[in-house]
């Protein structure tokens, strides 16, 4: 570190505590200052400001409404859970209390792609399910969730019929396959320009990303999903044994 970071490293730790204490007296539901107003009761500058609105935004303290300012939300809870076994996000709410509902969502039937080809082992041209939906919370939208399922294992009719927001509970009840193991890779990535808007948020903030695939008990892919969770709502924590 040089000595010219470290003014600029005190700013910015100065700059987040003091929006964090704006920000944790303001009931929720209510408007923040304008950002002129704001920016100037801080001392900094309107593209510092975003900057850092940003970081409170991906927490799901804060959000952003085009024209219209920007509110305090708060999240009453958050979605935690072990990684250890696999189950819904439908079920992992439920069992904390948290409503969540199914908000702008899209089921197309369309040929694998090449990737798609080789995660499940058939030839080109196969038809696949793709599942592309966003989860609310608290009215607003804190997850983007894409699930890919072979047709021969569930049929675009099943799921046009049957998707209530869980391809995993989908296949548990209809499929008929004994289900085994996901393996599955965590990252955080900064949010492209689909996803932004998916959730509400700015392109370049940073969200978790899963990508997983999903096997039979016979070692068969039947799943292959990727997902976009806003930090401030979702904690997701590995239980580690001493070897």
């Amino acid at each position: 570190m040089t000595l010219n970071d470290k003014p600029y490293k005190s700013l910015s730790r100065r700059l987040h505590e003091n929006l964090r204490q704006i920000i944790a007296i303001t009931p929720p539901g209510e408007r923040l200052p304008s950002e002129p107003k704001l920016a100037k009761q801080l001392g900094v500058s309107r593209a510092t400001l975003r900057e850092a609105m940003r970081i409170f935004e991906t927490q799901g303290l804060i959000h952003r409404r085009q024209g219209v300012g920007t509110f305090v939300i708060h999240p009453s809870q958050v979605i935690e859970t072990g990684l250890e076994v696999l189950e819904s996000i439908h079920t992992m709410a439920e069992r904390i209390g948290l409503p969540v509902e199914m908000g702008t969502y899209q089921i197309d039937l369309r040929p694998a792609k090449e990737k798609e080809v080789g995660i499940f082992g058939f030839e080109e041209g196969t038809n696949v399910v793709q599942v592309n939906w966003v989860m609310e919370a608290e009215s607003r939208p804190v997850a983007f969730l894409v699930d890919i399922v072979p047709e021969s294992i569930l049929s675009l009719k099943v799921i046009q019929q049957e998707f209530n927001g869980s391809i995993l509970d989908l296949l548990l009840e209809k499929s008929g396959i004994p289900l085994s193991t996901s393996r599955s890779e965590i990252n955080a990535v900064a949010a492209q320009s689909d996803i932004a808007r998916a959730l509400g948020i700015q392109r370049g903030d940073v969200v978790l990303f899963f990508e997983a695939v999903l096997y039979s008990a016979e070692g068969r892919a039947v799943d292959y999903s990727y997902s976009y969770y806003l930090p401030g709502y979702f904690k997701f924590h590995v239980i580690r044994r001493v070897g």
